[in-house]
Parts: C-alpha cells; structure tokens; sequence
C-alpha cells in the first residue's frame, strides 16, 4: 500500500532536515514523499537545505515539492518586485548563507539550479483522500479556483474553519508547539526554526516523526 510523508517548514535547518531524514523509513519505490514550502529564511543553512533538496529530487523523482510564502517573497525580491518584506522576514540569513558558500568570483551568486527548482514549485498537490498545500484553503472555493495568495498566506480563517473540502488538508506555515489535528486538517509546521521540531506525518496512519 502506497504511504504519503510530508515534511513541514525547513527555514534554513539544514540539521534538522537531515535528522529528520534519517528517521523516516520511507520506499522511495513505492511511496510519496511531499515538502510544504518555506524552504528557505530565517534559519542559517538555507543553501544546504535547497542542494539537498535539488539532489533528492534527481534521485528521487516522485518527490513533490510545494511552494511557500517565503519563496514567493524570494521571487519577488529577486525581480525587484518587493526587496523590504523579503529582509524583513528572515530573507537577510538565506542571502548571507549564499554568500558564505565556497563560489568563484565570476559564479552567480544564486546557482542556475536553484532557480530551477524555485520555479518548479507547485501550489498545491492532491490525492484520493488529502489535498497538500503550504498555508491553507479558503471555504467554498473549488480547488482550482483558489487564489495563490490564500494557498500561500492564509492563517486564522483557514486553522479556525470547521469547513469539509472534501479531503483532509495537510499544511504547514502556522507554527505550532504540536501537530494541529482536526477532521478537515492536519497542521504539522512544529516551528523547527524557532527552536521547536522539524516535524514529518506518515499517511494514513497518522504516525509522526519529528527532529
């Protein structure tokens, strides 16, 4: 039987995702394993953690990788859409991890891969029984129609609504100290940037692992 791993919020701890990683006993053959975005920022090894992840995905193709807010203020920092809210929000830690990384002078100082695998990520993925998104839904919007600001930002109204999309939703983006369980979600961002655990759900046993 196929079994369905997500990870949560990375932020830049590199030494928690690979705890973490060393803990899971997943069959790359045969299971799926899903990120929930928020890869990068506030943590210090966020150029680690996005060449690991890059190595998983050549490795391991049926990996799916979602995309959080923190790479869409990455994205719009880049063009030059929006540099002050990406600073603000921990974006100084991921460009410094960049500059620390051992470059020549002339090399980018974002690696062409990189922004490959940033322009990669999907907004949300679905299954026979979940729906994986980074923030959240909003209620009575088909899947298809909702909005990319929601999937990556919302908080309250999605973690507080008692809404049936259907599915059971697993998300990360609202830390919390535990696994949020509802009937219609599963919040598993266990703030690993903030001091906290790196946390991965097993489907559908519900078993969790956590660095």
């Amino acid at each position: 039987m196929e079994k369905i791993y997500a990870i949560g919020d990375i932020h830049g701890r590199f030494d928690k995702l690979r705890a973490l990683m060393d803990k899971i006993d997943i069959d790359y053959n045969n299971d799926i394993l899903i990120f929930l975005g928020d890869y990068i920022d506030r943590g210090p090894q966020s150029f680690e953690v996005v060449k690991y992840l890059i190595e998983l995905k050549k490795n391991q193709p049926k990996t799916i990788f979602l995309k959080g807010n923190h790479e869409e203020m990455f994205e719009k920092y880049v063009s030059g859409e929006d540099r002050m809210t990406y600073l603000f929000n921990g974006g100084q830690q991921t460009l410094d991890s960049y500059m620390s990384r051992p470059r020549d002078p002339d090399e980018p100082l974002i690696p062409p891969d990189h922004f490959e695998f940033f322009n990669s990520l999907r907004l949300y993925y679905e299954t026979l029984n979940y729906i994986f998104v980074h923030a959240g839904l909003k209620k009575k919007v088909p899947l298809d129609k909702q909005k990319p600001e929601d999937l990556l930002w919302i908080r309250r109204k999605f973690i507080e609504s008692k809404f049936d999309h259907g599915k059971q939703v697993v998300f990360g983006h609202t830390p919390l100290p535990e696994p949020l369980l509802m009937p219609n979600k599963i919040g598993i961002d266990t703030g690993a940037v903030y001091g906290n655990k790196l946390t991965c759900v097993r489907l559908p046993e519900l078993v969790f692992y956590s660095s």
